[in-house]
């Protein structure tokens, strides 16, 4: 028997054969279509572990009959990347190279630079992968040349098809009957929190250890419990409990209950998911705490950044104390709604060229009978302000922005009632 894991050994060979990502892999989607067109563009693939990000990209490249080279953010150099190039021409690499970079996100500024002059003129096709949000932690050099995918954690039925061929190609292999239960499938499925190579795993581990009976080897749902990887915290077998748990754990911090947010917290860390934690935390600060308590946004990023440090499971730590911080806060949304009323007016044509003095112009051409800046620089005036038009002419009188009912915005908007009253009054 291979002592490669059987994840590698039953690897898809086909796009048909990947479960899972219909969004970005099912007939008619983009990546598909791009895959499909031949044309390969660079490419980050973001989404959580074992999901498929590095067996899509072996597929390309044996697509395009192209050299397959992987690297790991983690360990990789410069002189690994050079190594690559220094294929290009020779028999291996005479139809070009693809590069799967795991974890480019550990990738310095310096290796990423590397990286560019080769990617400029086609003579590497980039197929990098990270599990954190690259537009948080790719460099925008490296960013501006590459379309970001996002790969999603696979739902429960689709890996049970997973878990169903490794079970059939294990029979094949190994020449032993091997019986188990939809109980056990599904158990399997579902503990494995989206996760087909953590999946796999307990498939072979199971076999490896299961009773044989009769010629049979019996797989129970026992025993998988026993050796699967929990994570059954994060999906139900649908699975759809991913999204329904971070959107209780968004809802009860915005909602102020610290005990059911703690809980939601939990079951994301016991499923391994720091990023939606992390992330889930940092937009319910700006969107619900928001101007009532707006030092909460740093606070808060200060404990995601030391979560993302330190890891699991201490990440649990500095996360439990801004989610109770969250909860116990006052909140405020008038940011959040400012916002998406300016981004509808300019979804529905609602806008207009910027009034003269606010323009970066400092002279006017010939054909302007009304020569002139008029920009009112506020410092010149008392308490920093004067009134002077800022939006443009058909959208003057707009509001965005309404003051919420905290203690905050309302000294905000105690203060600026009296300046601006001053300010008319005086005029």
């Amino acid at each position: 028997m291979s002592t490669s894991p059987l994840a590698d050994r039953i690897r898809p060979q086909s796009l048909d054969e990947v479960v899972g990502q219909e969004h970005l892999l099912g007939k008619g989607k983009a990546l598909r279509r791009i895959i499909d067109s031949g044309e390969i563009p660079n490419m980050i693939f973001y989404g959580p572990s074992g999901v498929g990000k590095s067996t899509v990209a072996s597929i390309i490249a044996k697509q395009q009959n192209k050299a397959l080279r992987k690297l790991n953010g983690t360990t990789a150099s410069t002189a690994d990347i050079k190594a690559i190039v220094a294929e290009l021409g020779t028999f291996s690499g005479m139809n070009g190279v693809l590069l799967y970079l795991d974890e480019i996100q550990y990738f310095n500024k310096k290796q990423q630079q590397t990286l560019l002059e080769y990617l400029e003129d086609g003579r590497i096709t980039l197929v990098a992968s990270t599990t954190e949000n690259p537009y948080f932690y790719v460099y925008n050099a490296i960013l501006s040349r590459c379309t970001v995918f996002e790969f999603k954690t696979v739902s429960a039925p689709a890996i049970e098809k997973a878990i169903r061929r490794a079970f059939a190609f294990l029979e094949k292999e190994g020449g032993d009957k091997i019986e188990i239960g939809d109980d056990t499938v599904s158990y399997i499925a579902t503990a494995c929190g989206g996760d087909v190579r953590k999946a796999l795993n307990a498939v072979e581990l199971c076999t490896l250890a299961a009773d044989t009976d009769d010629g049979k080897k019996i797989v129970t749902k026992e025993l998988a419990q026993q050796l699967t990887q929990k994570s059954a915290a994060r999906y139900d077998k649908d699975g759809d409990e991913h999204y329904d748990i971070v959107s209780a754990y968004q809802k009860s911090m915005r909602g102020s209950d610290p005990n059911a947010a703690i809980h939601y917290l939990s079951r994301l860390l016991e499923a391994g998911d720091l990023p939606s934690a992390c992330r889930r935390l940092m937009v319910c600060a700006c969107e619900d705490v928001g101007l009532a308590y707006p030092q909460i946004i740093p606070i808060v990023k200060s404990c995601v950044d030391i979560a993302q440090a330190v890891g699991l499971p201490e990440a649990r730590i500095p996360l439990a104390d801004a989610v109770i911080l969250v909860c116990n806060s006052p909140k405020s949304n008038s940011a959040y709604n400012a916002i998406n009323a300016a981004m509808s007016d300019l979804k529905q044509g609602k806008y207009g060229p910027i009034p003269r003095q606010l323009q970066n112009k400092h002279f006017d051409g010939e054909d302007n009978p009304n020569k002139g800046q008029f920009y009112l620089y506020p410092h010149d005036y008392p308490d920093h302000w004067t009134y002077q038009q800022y939006l443009p002419d058909n959208i003057k009188d707009r509001v965005y922005y309404e003051f919420g009912d905290n203690k905050n915005e309302q000294a905000f908007k105690a203060y600026w009632d009296k300046i601006k009253a001053t300010s008319e009054t005086s005029e």
